[in-house]
């Protein structure tokens, strides 16, 4: 009989310790789930500054002709990069932007820019500079400062087209893609086509904005 109990108590007492081991096992796997939650932007849609990722596209004139095309073109210079702009921007964020890239032709077809990365670069003098004089004036700028990097934010769009940014500040931003259409809309060879257009976000809200251009 004391065997018995002796027996009972032991399998009992394994029971209770493996069950608080896989009890420890769990919680710990839900902490790290929460932890990636919260660092879901930087691992998810903005690329690290460590990774030397080439951000001179933003200097381009990209339209429907070759960038090669446009390589002789004196460019334009940029104004002083407005550090206390850029200091005033808020660092984190809980807003959303999502939606679709693509070109549409004249037969009305949409053609996605699979797999195209896209910037938020926020609005200020600097970036509104680019756009009046690069996106809508045509005119090749100078490279820009280094700097801005830091204020990116990055993601890459699917096979469809569809992207997001996740954890965004509040603010307003460019927003800004390139696809890179061929055959399918009728050229000869491979051209880069921008897109960019103005978003604003405001704490936590979705904001949906597709990124789309009609081509000829």
């Amino acid at each position: 009989m004391f065997k018995k109990n002796l027996l009972f108590l032991t399998f009992f007492s394994f029971l209770f310790l493996f069950s608080g081991c896989v009890q420890r096992e769990l919680v710990i796997s839900q902490s790290n789930i929460e932890q990636s939650a919260v660092d879901g932007w930087a691992d998810q849609t903005n690329i690290q500054e460590e990774e030397n990722i080439d951000i001179s596209d933003l200097d381009e004139n990209l339209t429907e002709t070759d960038i090669t095309e446009n390589a002789t073109e004196e460019k334009m210079e940029r104004i002083t990069f407005p550090v206390a702009e850029y200091n005033r921007l808020a660092k984190t964020g809980k807003g959303t932007v999502k939606g679709s890239i693509y070109v549409q032709d004249a037969y009305d077809r949409k053609i996605p820019g699979a797999g195209t990365r896209l910037y938020l670069n926020p609005v200020t003098s600097y970036s509104d500079q680019w756009y009046e004089e690069s996106y809508l004036g045509g005119n090749k700028m100078e490279k820009a400062d280094p700097r801005l990097f830091n204020y990116l934010r990055f993601t890459a769009a699917d096979s469809n087209g569809d992207f997001a940014f996740y954890g965004v500040p509040t603010g307003k931003y460019y927003l800004i893609g390139t696809v890179t259409c061929g055959s399918e809309c009728g050229y000869d060879t491979p051209k880069s086509i921008r897109i960019a257009t103005q978003v604003s976000v405001t704490g936590n809200e979705v904001v949906q904005k597709d990124l789309s251009r009609i081509i000829e």
